[in-house]
């Protein structure tokens, strides 16, 4: 897929943002994916500024709501795959509940989340991912709250894939967003995405000196145990596929979607007069 908008990246020079989008890029290239194939839905932030970047179906939400708009396309046509673009603000601040309602429904949809543990786009605020004690313009003393975790919430909430990447490691991300985009039902990918204008402490080389793939030793994706105590490890990032299983999506169990998905019904002979 090739970037044919006119309007060039805004990014700060360095922000992580641009690895996932070439990341995006390259994923949807190796999948044979055209830009009429597929959907993406924005969310608002540094990340949402994507939507001017990428030649493609799209639609910019609110912030937080990103996750009910990718659901209700995907079961308007469930033959188009649809990724949100999020980030950790939105994802699991004010989108938290569809965030979870979702995962528990396995719709099928990639949540693609930007997780730079702050609200960037607003100058660096505090965000649900960033750690106990974080100093930031809206926590100047230390930040309260114990920090939120994507990762084992997605598991016991009963998503059927849960990941997380590197935004600093393109070909990485890109095997792990294809399978992703492959997988049928509710797909966390959760990315380190460094911030280098306003979290100074994870640089590129932090990260690069405190991440591990978790797939090279032979990792079983099958096992919820092991894959919560990987969510949980806190003196090493893995990154990797944490925990995958098959089970019936959402549309599949609507009885009107199994076969024409509804944006192809016919409705010339529905009548509504009842409900009015």
């Amino acid at each position: 897929m090739k970037q044919t908008t006119t309007i060039n990246p805004t990014w700060c020079p360095g922000c992580g943002n641009f690895g996932i989008l070439g990341s995006i890029k390259q994923s949807l290239n190796k999948l044979g994916l055209k830009p009429h194939q597929f959907v993406f839905v924005y969310d608002v932030g540094c990340s949402g500024n994507m939507a001017d970047f990428v030649y493609s179906y799209g639609f910019h939400g609110l912030h937080g709501r990103a996750l009910p708009v990718a659901a209700g396309i995907k079961l308007a046509n469930h033959q188009l795959p649809v990724m949100t673009v999020i980030g950790d603000g939105g994802c699991y601040g004010e989108g938290l509940n569809h965030f979870i309602t979702l995962a528990r429904g396995n719709h099928d949809i990639v949540v693609l989340s930007h997780n730079n543990y702050l609200y960037s786009l607003t100058t660096g605020q505090m965000s649900p991912t960033s750690k106990k004690g974080t100093k930031t313009p809206s926590t100047p003393e230390g930040s309260l709250e114990e920090t939120f975790n994507p990762l084992a919430n997605a598991i016991i909430n009963h998503a059927t894939f849960v990941a997380r990447g590197f935004a600093g490691n393109i070909p990485h991300l890109t095997n792990l967003l294809q399978q992703a985009l492959n997988h049928k039902g509710f797909a966390l990918l959760d990315v380190l995405q460094p911030c280098v204008t306003y979290n100074k402490d994870l640089t590129y080389d932090w990260y690069r000196k405190n991440i591990y793939d978790i797939n090279q030793p032979g990792h079983d994706p099958k096992d919820k145990k092991k894959a919560l105590e990987l969510a949980y490890q806190a003196d090493k990032l893995p990154i990797g596929i944490f925990f995958q299983e098959e089970k019936p999506t959402y549309h599949q169990q609507v009885s009107n979607f199994s076969d024409t998905p509804l944006a192809q019904q016919d409705i010339s002979n529905i009548d509504l007069s009842s409900l009015l």
